[in-house]
């Protein structure tokens, strides 16, 4: 009986040291997780302050070379150089877009250069859902996919592809037959 006592204690600290052992391997570093939430987060906001002051240069540095950006309309899915010359005449004016996120939700790959996030946004269009792909390029995250999408109520929806249908419609009809 002593024997075994001893064989589980000896079993159960071998347990407990393999637990404590931390494993890396060489392909993935440790992510300090709530450091690049904060960076992400401070980020973010700061993308959404460019484009509430029209700050184009700054508003645009945001993205990667190679993003792309779709916005609220069926028809708006940019590259980068796309929408910049979409949006150089509404900077222009001095005043773009004013989103001010109200929850955000943000994930990592395990690499910890790739991210992405879902955000609800006070707008002059109400409530909308910001979403997207961020990319670490040096110390810095940067934008290389952003989603824009209108929240419509359920109750409202049937009303609301009523009003939609008859823009839509024609661009099913066309992609349909791609």
């Amino acid at each position: 009986m002593k024997k075994n006592n001893q064989l589980l204690l000896l079993l159960l600290i071998a347990g407990l040291s393999a637990c404590n052992q931390t494993t890396k391997t060489a392909d993935y570093p440790v992510l300090d997780s709530v450091k690049e939430q904060s960076q992400i987060t401070a980020m973010l906001d700061s993308f959404n302050r460019a484009a509430a002051k029209a700050d184009f240069n700054a508003y645009f540095d945001f993205y990667t070379d190679d993003a792309i950006f779709a916005g609220t309309d069926a028809t708006e899915r940019w590259d980068k150089q796309q929408f910049m010359a979409w949006a150089k005449p509404i900077f222009a004016k001095g005043k773009a877009w004013d989103f001010t996120a109200m929850e955000r939700h943000i994930y990592f790959d395990k690499t910890g250069t790739l991210a992405w996030f879902d955000e609800l946004l006070k707008t002059q269009m109400k409530i909308c859902r910001g979403s997207g792909v961020l990319i670490k390029q040096g110390d810095d995250w940067k934008l290389q996919q952003y989603i824009l999408s209108t929240m419509v109520p359920n109750d409202d929806l049937d009303a609301v592809i009523k009003i939609k249908a008859r823009i839509e419609d024609s661009i099913i009809n066309q992609l349909s037959v791609k």
